[in-house]
């Protein structure tokens, strides 16, 4: 992942933090498939076998979020939350400074409503 606090990823980081922050049901669907593509684009060129896995398990998740609104399987998707969560915090462990805090902050954001989800349905 970026090594500075200027690189993309870091802005990246910063928005996708600001938006699992307002909750996931703030999130328009068309935003959260954009945002998993431009993250599957960092991903991907990374290289790095941890963040080739959270590829994936982006890739599920986006499968997912396709059927539209009315057939969204919350238990699933939560399941897909929380799995991205865990894999999040294996990758936070590695880093460090202040991305390693946002990384920290993302994986406990989607651990939470990875949870709540898979309570709730």
């Amino acid at each position: 992942m970026a090594k500075s606090s200027n690189t993309p990823d870091t802005k990246q980081l910063d928005e996708t933090l600001r938006a699992l922050q307002g909750g996931l049901t703030s999130i328009p669907l068309s935003t959260a498939n954009t945002t998993i593509d431009d993250w599957q684009e960092v991903l991907q060129q990374s290289g790095i076998p941890a963040l080739q896995d959270i590829d994936r398990e982006l890739g599920n998740l986006q499968s997912m979020l396709s059927v539209g609104a009315k057939g969204l399987d919350g238990k699933a998707i939560g399941r897909s939350l929380s799995m991205l969560g865990s894999q999040t915090t294996q990758v936070a462990a590695t880093t460090q400074g202040e991305l390693r805090s946002s990384l920290t902050a993302l994986a406990d954001l989607l651990l939470r409503a990875g949870g709540d989800l898979e309570q709730e349905a």
